[in-house]
C-alpha cells in the first residue's frame, strides 16, 4: 500500500521532541505526518507505579508544552517541582540553587516519561497530524523538491523530512550523516525509592570521587528517582544487587540524606554517549531532539534540549512568510543557527564537567572546590550559570 499525498513535513520518530514538533507545526497549519515503528498514539492510563523513566522539564520547555495544548494534560499529582538544587562534590564542596532566588516558581518539574508522551499525542492528534504507527522505516530517497520515507506498507512524501528517532538515529545515518555518538563508558542506572524523610522538592547531585555522578529527583510524596551515572563496571555492579540491597547502596551514598530507603521499582541501565555533529539539517532534512545531538545526563538537561529544537524549528517554519516551501534551504539554515549556540554551550559544559570529575591528579580536587565555593558565593554568577537550563 503506498500514499500519493505530500505532506508539508513528515516527522520519523515519534519520541518526546517529534511529537512536540508535529502538534506544533499542524497548529502553524502545515501538513503533518507521523511514522515510528511503534505504535502511535494515547495509551490507556496506568496508575500501577511510576514509570521508570522522568524527566526534569525546565520552565522554558514547560511554556512550550502549555502553548500546544501538552501541559494542561498532565496530572498535577504526578508531578513534582524541583524547587531547590543541592549538588556535591568530594571533600566537602558544595553549590546551591533556589529557584526563589532566581524568581522562577520551580527549577524545573519531574513528570513522567509516559504522561508526556500521552500529552504530547493528544495534542498531536487532535491538531490533526495524520499517524503512521507499527511500521520500520525500510528505505530513503531525496528529490528536488522532496522527500520520500519508505514503511512496511507506506511511502510517505513530504517537503520537509524532520528525523526525531533517536541518538542512532536511522533516518541520519540513511541521509549519509554518519558521525556515531561516542560512548562514556559510563551507563545511567535509573531506579525509585520510598524515602524516609520528606525531599522538600529539593533535588540533589553528588560528584563522586569513583567518577560518577549520583542524581536524587523529587517524586510526589516522600518518593525519589535516582540517575547514578557510573562507569560500566560500577553499573553493572548496581544493576545486579536486589532491589533492598540496591536501595542501601544508594541512601549510603547520599549520606542517608532522606534517611532510609525502600525501592519502589525495578531498576535499569542505560548507556550515555556525546553526539556533537558538523550540521543538523541537509538537503530537505532537519534533525532534532537526540538524533542532532546527544549529552551526558548529569544535567538533566536532553529532554529540554529537545524541546527547544522542536519550538525552534516549528517557528522557523511558521516565520518563512513569503518563502512557501517548509523544506527551503534559507528556513532550514535559519533553524541550524538559532540552535547551534544553546546546545554547544550545553554539550561544553556537560562533557567538560564530567571530564573534570574524572580527573584524578593531585590537586585537582582542591581546584574543584575552590571553584564551586567560589560560584556558590557569587549570586550574578550563580543566576548566569542557571539560566540556560531554565529554558
Amino acid at each position: 500500500m503506498t500514499t500519493d499525498a505530500v505532506w508539508d513535513v513528515v516527522v520519523a520518530g515519534a519520541g518526546l521532541p517529534g511529537l512536540a514538533f508535529a502538534a506544533a507545526a499542524a497548529q502553524a497549519g502545515l501538513s503533518v505526518a507521523i511514522a515510528d515503528a511503534a505504535p502511535i498514539g494515547v495509551a490507556a492510563d496506568d496508575d500501577t507505579g511510576f514509570d521508570l523513566r522522568v524527566f526534569a522539564v525546565s520552565p522554558g520547555s514547560a511554556e512550550f508544552l502549555r502553548s500546544i495544548g501538552a501541559w494542561q494534560r498532565l496530572a498535577g499529582d504526578r508531578m513534582a517541582p524541583i524547587e531547590a538544587m543541592d549538588v556535591r562534590a568530594d571533600r566537602g564542596a558544595r553549590l546551591e540553587f533556589s529557584a526563589y532566588e532566581l524568581g522562577e516558581r520551580a527549577l524545573a518539574w519531574v513528570v513522567e516519561e509516559r504522561a508526556l508522551r500521552n500529552a504530547l499525542a493528544a495534542a498531536a492528534l487532535e491538531a490533526g497530524v495524520e499517524p503512521f504507527g507499527g511500521a520500520p522505516f525500510v528505505g530513503l530517497q531525496f528529490a528536488a523538491d522532496r522527500a520520500v520515507l519508505a514503511l512496511a506498507g507506506h511511502t510517505l512524501a513530504g517537503r520537509l523530512l524532520v528525523a526525531a528517532d533517536g541518538v542512532r538515529s536511522w533516518v541520519r545515518q540513511a541521509a549519509g550523516i554518519l558521525t556515531p555518538p561516542r560512548p562514556y563508558g559510563q551507563q545511567g542506572v535509573v531506579a525509585h525509592f520510598a524515602c524516609e524523610r520528606a525531599h522538600h522538592g529539593t533535588a540533589r547531585q553528588w560528584f563522586r570521587s569513583d567518577g560518577s555522578v549520583l542524581a536524587w529527583l523529587p517524586l510526589p510524596e516522600r518518593q525519589m528517582s535516582m540517575v547514578w551515572s557510573a562507569p560500566d563496571g560500577l553499573a553493572a555492579e548496581l544493576l545486579a544487587l536486589e532491589p533492598q540491597a540496591l536501595a542501601q547502596r544508594v541512601a549510603d551514598a547520599g549520606g542517608h540524606a532522606l534517611g532510609a530507603l525502600q525501592s519502589i521499582s525495578a531498576s535499569a541501565g542505560f548507556p550515555l554517549a556525546l553526539l556533537r555533529l558538523a550540521t543538523t539539517v541537509g538537503h530537505r532534512l532537519a534533525l532534532v531532539g537526540d538524533a542532532a545531538h546527544g549529552v551526558h545526563p548529569l544535567a538533566g538537561q536532553g529532554v529540554n534540549l529537545g524541546f527547544g529544537d522542536a519550538r525552534a524549528l516549528a517557528e522557523a517554519l511558521s516565520a518563512r512568510g513569503p518563502l512557501t516551501d517548509p523544506g527551503a534551504a534559507l528556513t532550514l539554515g535559519r533553524y541550524a543557527r538559532r540552535r547551534t549556540e544553546p546546545v554547544f554551550a550545553m554539550q561544553a559544559v556537560t562533557d567538560g564537567l564530567v571530564r573534570l570529575f574524572g580527573l584524578r591528579q593531585p590537586g585537582i580536587a582542591l581546584l574543584r572546590n575552590v571553584g564551586m565555593a567560589a560560584v556558590d558565593r557569587f549570586a550574578p554568577l550563580k543566576r548566569a550559570l542557571a539560566q540556560p537550563a531554565l529554558r
